[in-house]
């Protein structure tokens, strides 16, 4: 079968037109790569965070406590209802006061030492139906006899501002 050279002109011309739009590729229709970015590889990219996750958020960085009702011994002036610091300070080693401390709370009417931890200076006791922390801390030449909840905030209640109030009066000078 033999073509005309009109179809042979014509066959050549669409495959010479076909080649050249196939080396151009996307360029001929202006869809080429334009920005450097996309020729790096993808870990030397600059990485783009959005504006508000590039820091944390400092809005309760300057949160100070309510100390309204603390009186200058740092005890609940509410009788306990809201949540004060409650403690003392109290003269002498750590491992010594938490020793007194543990003596005191044995002594005491009511008192349950569910556990305690010597290292940690903390006793988690069960007074007056609540159940709380009793810490001892060094503080400078002495320690910080205080009353916490589990989760190591200042207690609600009572009970707490009662025992330590007794402790008090037992171990401070």
């Amino acid at each position: 079968m033999r073509l005309s050279p009109r179809a042979t002109r014509v066959a050549t011309m669409f495959v010479a037109a076909t080649l050249v739009a196939g080396v151009s590729g996307c360029s001929m229709f202006g869809l080429g790569k334009k920005s450097d970015l996309y020729t790096q590889s993808g870990e030397s990219r600059p990485l783009e965070v959005p504006p508000d996750l590039d820091r944390p958020s400092a809005e309760r960085a300057m949160a100070l406590p309510d100390t309204s009702s603390v009186s200058a011994s740092g005890m609940n002036n509410a009788g306990g209802s809201s949540a004060a610091p409650v403690g003392f300070n109290a003269t002498g080693d750590r491992d010594a006061v938490f020793a007194r401390v543990g003596e005191v709370l044995a002594a005491t009417d009511g008192v349950t030492i569910a556990s305690k931890a010597q290292i940690l200076g903390t006793y988690d006791v069960d007074y007056m139906d609540a159940k709380f922390l009793v810490r001892v801390t060094k503080v400078g030449n002495g320690a910080y006899i205080s009353a916490v909840d589990p989760r190591g905030l200042p207690p609600t209640g009572n009970a707490p501002v009662k025992l330590i109030g007794a402790l008090k009066s037992a171990i401070a000078p």
